[in-house]
């Protein structure tokens, strides 16, 4: 209760009289973006009685046999979801055009995390949303300065990209084609995690989730060594947004190691 009075009220209070009426929500794995959202789209509903039509980056996930092309094309990394390069951006345009325009129904895709791939139903929005928010563990993120692109930061990168054509390319897509849909956003609300240190920990957590949710056993999704493994992918970006989101996005969320929220700074 009193996290909601101190902080998501004026988070929703800053969206509704803002004259923007489409928002990034951004924010590291696992630090708290999809319970946040679904707190402000209740509480806005009854406080403002506006609908929030809300789309995350992770249902546009290419499927594993398209991801599987891109990677014998492009780069074997490619073939795990996860960084630019790995989404359907064609079908996420096409889908914030109809909001734009007002064409109900809109066909949301549906990725499955466990299966790691796109569901065959879609989610359909019939009735018309007031406000649009695209959240992702990327979505804001300015292009990597090359000097840290190609500095190499775990594992991963030093065995499979040495030579760094996976991080050039991810980040070419960053500067050309994500930025373009990035673009057609007002407000950027960053969630600041304290460090990358805690997302292997949240996504442990989250994946056990899933599996409650979806009730499967622990055959299914990753192991704790699959996600170590897993969050490599994510790493370099996630880090240099700790660096430089706090100062680019408009409002700014710091969360402890709990995720729960400490302070909002508004740019």
């Amino acid at each position: 209760q009193s996290q909601v009075k101190k902080f998501i009220l004026p988070i929703i209070e800053y969206i509704n009289y803002s004259s923007n009426n489409k928002f990034l929500l951004s924010g590291s794995q696992g630090v708290g973006k999809t319970t946040l959202l679904k707190l402000i789209k209740i509480i806005f509903k009854k406080k403002f009685n506006k609908k929030i039509l809300s789309i995350s980056l992770d249902d546009f996930y290419l499927d594993k046999k398209e991801r599987l092309k891109v990677a014998i094309n492009i780069h074997p990394l490619l073939k795990t979801r996860g960084v630019p390069g790995t989404h359907d951006i064609r079908y996420l345009l096409e889908t914030i055009k109809r909001f734009d325009k007002s064409k109900y129904p809109i066909k949301l895709p549906v990725f499955d995390k466990l299966s790691d791939s796109r569901k065959k139903k879609h989610k359909l929005i019939k009735t018309k949303c007031d406000i649009l928010i695209l959240e992702g563990w990327c979505v804001g993120c300015p292009p990597i300065s090359r000097k840290y692109l190609f500095s190499n930061i775990n594992t991963l990168e030093r065995k499979f990209d040495n030579n760094g054509k996976w991080r050039e390319y991810y980040n070419r897509l960053l500067k050309i084609k994500y930025s373009k849909v990035f673009e057609k956003f007002n407000s950027v609300i960053y969630i600041k995690a304290p460090s990358f240190a805690y997302v292997l920990s949240w996504r442990i957590k989250q994946e056990n989730f899933l599996r409650k949710l979806n009730k499967k056993d622990e055959s299914s999704g990753m192991s704790p060594k699959e996600i170590v493994s897993f969050i490599q992918h994510y790493e370099k970006i996630t880090k240099w947004m700790l660096k430089e989101m706090p100062a680019l996005a408009n409002l700014v969320l710091y969360v402890n190691k709990d995720q729960k929220i400490l302070k909002i700074r508004k740019n």
